[in-house]
C-alpha cells in the first residue's frame, strides 16, 4: 500500500502517474491484505489533503483531481483485484465441493452394496438356519425311533450334531456379512404360516396351530413377512433349545392388527449337548417387527419360552431409519459458502463504495470551494474605487482576506518585481461571472495595474 500512496501523490502532479497507481492498487487488492489497510490509507490521504489545503489554499484547485485519483486510480482497481482474488478462492472451493460430492457418491454406492449384502445375509440366516434346525430335529427324532440299530442311531446323532454345528458356523459367517439395514429384508417368498407349521410337524416337531379370526384381504406384504418370520424364528429356537417339547403357534387377526405368539413348554430332557447361542435371530426379528411399526416380546415363561409380536396393519408413523454408516452426509464445505458470500459482498461493495466515496468527496470539495470562494469575492463597487498608485495598506480594508483559488488561463506570467493577486467576482456557481477574477498587481507595495480576467 505504500507504493499506492506514493504513486497516488505523484498523480496529482501528472495524470500519467495514474496508471502505475492503478496497477499498484490492483496488486494490493489481489494480495492477502485486508480492507482495513485501504481504509487507513484513504483516511490518512484525506487528513493530509485537508491539512495541505488549510496551509496552502491554492491547493484546493487540485480537489477534483484528488477525488478522481482516489476513486478511479485507487478504489476501483483495488476492488477489482480483491474481486479477482476472492473469485479464485470461490473456484477452488467449488472444486473442493465437487471432490467431496464425488466422495459422497462413492460412499452412497458402497452403502447400497453393503445394504444389499445385509439383505442377502438376512435371508441366508432365516432360510438356511430354519432348514438346518429342522434337519437337526428330524435327526433327533430318528435317533429315538424304536427298533433302530445302534450304528444307525449313532449316525442319526452324528447328523444332528453336524446340523447344529452348521447352524452355528452359518451364524458366524452371516455375522461377517450382516450390517444394520435401512429397510426390512425381503425374506422367503412363501409366507404361508400353515405350511411352515406343517413342515415343522412333518420333521418331528410337536407343534400345533390355532387361528383366531381371518386375515384382512389387503394385509400389507411387510406384515405378512414379519408374521411369517416370527413363527419361523420361534420354531427354530424351539427346535434348537427345547427338542421334544410341545410348541403352540397362535394367530389372532383383527381389523387393525395381527398378533403372533409362539410358545414352547419346558423340555423333558435334552437329547444331546445343547447348541450354542448366537443371539442374532431375535435381534434381527426385533428390527424387522420395529420397521413395520410393531412390537416384539420374548423371554422365558413358566419354564418354557415365548415369542410374541403385535403387528399393526397400518404403521402409525415411518420408523426412523438407521444409517449403515456412522458418518452423516456432510453439507457443502463451509469454505464454499463463505467464499460465495465474500464474492457477492465484494461485488456490491466494489459498486457502492467508489460511487459513494466519489460523491461524498466531490460534495466536500464543492462545499469547501464555495466557502473559500465566498471569502475571496471582491465587490465590483470596491473594485471600481481602486486607483493605480494606491498603497497596499490603504486597500487592506477593501480587499478580501483570501485570494481566489481559480486562476484564469489568461493571467500570464508576472513581471519581475511585480506581485499579482487574484480575487473572485462572484461565489455563485450559477452566475455568468463564475470563474472570472480581478487581477491586482503591486510593485514595492503600490498598485501598478488592475484588470478583470475571464477564462
Amino acid at each position: 500500500m505504500s507504493a499506492v500512496a506514493a504513486f497516488g501523490a505523484l498523480s496529482l502532479v501528472g495524470w500519467w502517474w495514474g496508471l502505475p497507481t492503478a496497477l499498484a492498487a490492483f496488486v494490493a487488492g489481489r494480495g492477502p491484505g485486508r480492507g482495513r489497510t485501504l481504509a487507513l490509507l484513504l483516511a490518512g490521504a484525506l487528513v493530509a489533503g485537508a491539512v495541505a489545503v488549510a496551509v496552502v489554499p491554492y491547493l484546493l484547485g487540485l480537489g477534483t483531481q484528488f477525488v478522481a485519483v482516489v476513486v478511479l486510480a485507487v478504489l476501483v482497481p483495488w476492488f477489482v483485484g480483491r474481486f479477482s482474488r476472492q473469485y479464485r478462492e470461490l473456484a477452488r472451493a467449488g472444486w473442493a465441493m465437487a471432490e467431496q460430492m464425488e466422495r459422497e457418491r462413492q460412499l452412497v454406492a458402497e452403502q447400497a452394496r453393503l445394504l444389499e449384502r445385509a439383505r442377502i445375509a438376512q435371508d441366508m440366516h432365516d432360510v438356511l438356519g430354519h432348514d438346518l434346525s429342522l434337519i437337526a430335529l428330524s435327526a433327533g427324532a430318528l435317533k429315538l425311533a424304536p427298533g433302530l440299530d445302534e450304528p444307525h442311531r449313532r449316525a442319526a446323532q452324528d447328523i444332528r450334531g453336524r446340523a447344529a454345528a452348521a447352524v452355528e458356523r452359518l451364524g458366524e459367517v452371516i455375522g461377517v456379512l450382516r450390517e444394520q439395514s435401512e429397510g426390512p429384508p425381503q425374506g422367503p417368498g412363501d409366507f404361508d404360516i400353515a405350511r411352515l407349521v406343517g413342515d415343522a410337524a412333518a420333521s418331528g416337531l410337536a407343534v400345533g396351530l390355532s387361528v383366531d379370526g381371518e386375515a384382512a384381504a389387503g394385509l400389507p406384504p411387510a406384515v405378512e413377512r414379519a408374521a411369517h418370520r416370527v413363527v419361523q424364528e420361534g420354531l427354530t429356537n424351539a427346535a434348537k433349545h427345547a427338542p421334544g417339547a410341545p410348541v403352540s403357534v397362535e394367530l389372532a387377526h383383527t381389523a387393525t392388527e395381527t398378533r403372533v405368539v409362539v410358545r414352547n413348554e419346558a423340555p423333558e430332557a435334552p437329547a444331546g449337548p445343547p447348541p450354542g447361542h448366537g443371539g442374532r435371530g431375535l435381534v434381527g426379528l426385533d428390527e424387522r417387527v420395529r420397521l413395520v411399526g410393531g412390537t416384539l416380546d420374548h423371554g422365558p415363561r413358566d419354564g418354557g419360552f415365548v415369542v410374541a409380536a403385535r403387528l399393526p396393519h397400518r404403521a402409525p408413523a415411518q420408523p426412523p431409519r438407521r444409517r449403515a454408516f456412522p458418518y452423516p452426509a456432510s453439507p457443502a464445505p463451509a469454505g464454499y459458502g463463505k467464499a460465495r458470500r465474500r464474492v457477492r459482498r465484494t461485488l456490491l461493495t466494489a459498486l457502492a463504495v467508489p460511487l459513494a466515496t466519489g460523491a461524498v468527496l466531490l460534495a466536500v470539495v464543492g462545499a469547501w470551494e464555495t466557502v473559500a470562494a465566498s471569502r475571496s469575492v471582491l465587490d465590483p463597487r470596491d473594485y471600481a474605487r481602486l486607483r493605480v498608485g494606491q498603497d497596499r495598506t490603504e486597500l487592506r480594508e477593501v480587499l478580501p482576506e483570501r485570494q481566489s483559488v481559480d486562476r484564469p488561463t489568461g493571467a500570464g506570467p508576472e513581471e519581475r518585481g511585480v506581485t499579482c493577486e487574484f480575487y473572485a467576482m462572484t461565489a455563485d456557481r450559477f452566475d455568468d461571472r463564475s470563474g472570472d477574477a480581478y487581477r491586482l498587481c503591486f510593485r514595492d507595495g503600490r498598485l501598478v495595474s488592475r484588470d478583470a480576467l475571464t477564462p
